[in-house]
């Protein structure tokens, strides 16, 4: 099934790597835009020709002509396994292999039940963009268009609010309060004003005194 054709309803997570395995079959450059998604992982890589940024990423390489009848075992222990050969048959067969092997599974020609959204990310945040396998070309752009609109005022709106997180904990009694203290302040229009012109101190200072923090 080519990744336009996805009908598989899909819950967006974020996945710490822990101790997680992802085996990557292919050594191109779709192979290592997927295995940079995947940082932190544990990432091992099949493939007969192999990049070398590809190569110093990899926690291990295993250099091989991969066929179906090959590619099982070495899907062993694998958490997740990437089908991302230049080969559309050669793909489709590693995913169902996985997938019959009850691996989450990505394939660059589509049909995984594991897709990988284009990033957008922040010092202290990120977003992430699929347009669930309908059209690839699409969250790339909103991505773009994204970039230009999270100017450096929502950076200095999250440090803000981690700053003045603890003292809300502290000042208001309940959650509830908690959370509309809090939404008051991303709702203030005076307070992004401050941002946007660089006046972070001058926003917290208003923040604390003007909520009734001190």
């Amino acid at each position: 099934m080519d990744e336009n054709e996805q009908s598989v309803l899909m819950s967006p997570i974020y996945l710490s790597p822990g101790n997680r395995k992802v085996v990557v079959f292919g050594g191109g450059k779709v192979a290592l835009r997927k295995c940079l998604h995947f940082k932190g992982f544990h990432i091992k890589v099949i493939a007969s020709e192999i990049l070398p940024e590809l190569r110093e990423i990899a926690d291990e390489v295993v250099e091989m002509e991969v066929e179906p009848r090959t590619a099982a075992p070495l899907m062993d222990g694998a958490d997740i396994v990437v089908a991302a050969t230049s080969s559309h048959e050669l793909n489709n067969g590693i995913r169902d292999i996985s997938l019959a092997k009850g691996i989450m599974t990505n394939s660059a020609h589509g049909g995984g039940d594991v897709l990988i959204p284009s990033v957008l990310k922040r010092p202290g945040y990120s977003v992430t963009v699929s347009s669930e396998g309908r059209v690839p070309a699409f969250p790339p752009y909103v991505i773009k268009a994204l970039d230009g609109f999270l100017d450096q005022s929502y950076d200095s709106m999250l440090d803000l609010l981690v700053k003045v997180r603890p003292i809300v904990k502290e000042k208001i009694a309940t959650q509830p309060e908690r959370a509309a203290f809090l939404a008051g302040v991303l709702d203030s229009a005076e307070i992004w004003a401050l941002l946007k012109e660089g006046k972070e101190e001058e926003a917290l200072r208003k923040v604390i005194t003007e909520g009734g923090l001190e």
